[in-house]
């Protein structure tokens, strides 16, 4: 059942935090949800070595530290966001495990947080955290890698959702879930499919009827999945790399929010699929992994 009932903030006090929190108020004001800040302060030991974790200077610079952490915890954005009435919590640990436990523990419907990554490799890469909750949560996750450039509350509005699907065994489910997050918004609904390019090396020939064929086939693919749903949407079926395409529509349609599946293969990426990511990072608007 579709509900966004109870939703997780993660927050590490930085500008995309704030972002994140805009957009936490935006859905529970929607919703109706109830929210729960969460700021997790890593131990001692992921910043000292074992010898300078345990000495008397560094323990008291931890308490303090902590303190400061727990306070800050209990003032941000309260002024910025004075609808924001969330519950606030402080914890100790590894951040992404902790966010992860709390979600399944007490039932969240939906994790809101940021993408960290920097320095000149950060679209090539998420922030640890984020990866990490990614692939461990069960419930969606809404996170992006332009947080930081987050509206005010006010102007935050999904008028026009994108359901990424790859024809999957997962398609059907991220198709519900766009679905009905769309019907509750009142929002358009548009499916985006990128089928393989076939851009071959210079000198390289690719039969052109093999691309219609491909085309045709994710033409067919996508009807009957909206059929066997029972769902409504606009269709753009684009040959390129998923990320691209997936960016290019976004921007193409005005989508206000993405919405793709994560896999259940095991590897790598675990059970987050590797046009995830990618996808996450090239994204200009947010995106719903569920």
């Amino acid at each position: 059942m579709f509900s966004l009932a109870k939703i997780l903030l993660p927050v590490d006090f930085s500008a995309r935090a704030v972002g994140a929190a805009r957009y936490a108020e935006a859905l529970a004001e929607t919703y109706g949800a109830e929210v729960t800040m969460l700021h997790v302060v890593p131990p001692p030991q992921y910043e000292f070595t074992a010898m300078e974790a345990g000495s008397s200077a560094m323990a008291e610079l931890y308490l303090n530290r902590k303190a400061m952490a727990e306070q800050e915890c209990q003032t941000f954005l309260k002024d910025e966001l004075p609808k924001l009435n969330a519950k606030r919590v402080t914890l100790e640990g590894d951040p992404a495990t902790e966010v992860v436990r709390v979600a399944h523990d007490e039932g969240f419907h939906l994790v809101v947080m940021p993408t960290h990554g920097y320095g000149p490799f950060r679209r090539f890469i998420l922030g640890s955290v984020a990866a990490k909750v990614l692939h461990d949560a069960d419930c969606p996750v809404l996170t992006g890698a332009h947080m930081e450039e987050a509206p005010p509350v006010e102007k935050i509005h999904f008028g026009t959702v994108l359901a990424a699907i790859d024809l999957g065994s997962h398609s059907e489910q991220t198709l519900h879930w766009a679905a009905q997050f769309a019907c509750n918004n009142k929002a358009k609904l548009v499916v985006v499919h990128a089928t393989p390019n076939l851009e071959g090396r210079t000198g390289e020939y690719f039969d052109p009827d093999w691309r219609v064929y491909l085309t045709d086939q994710a033409v067919k693919e996508v009807a009957a999945l909206l059929e066997k749903t029972d769902v409504k949407a606009d269709v753009e079926i684009h040959a390129g790399d998923p990320s691209r395409v997936v960016a290019d529509v976004a921007k193409k349609v005005g989508a206000d929010l993405v919405v793709l599946g994560r896999g259940t293969a095991s590897g790598l990426f675990g059970r987050l699929r590797a046009n995830a990511y990618a996808i996450i990072r090239e994204s200009p608007v947010p995106v719903v992994s569920v």
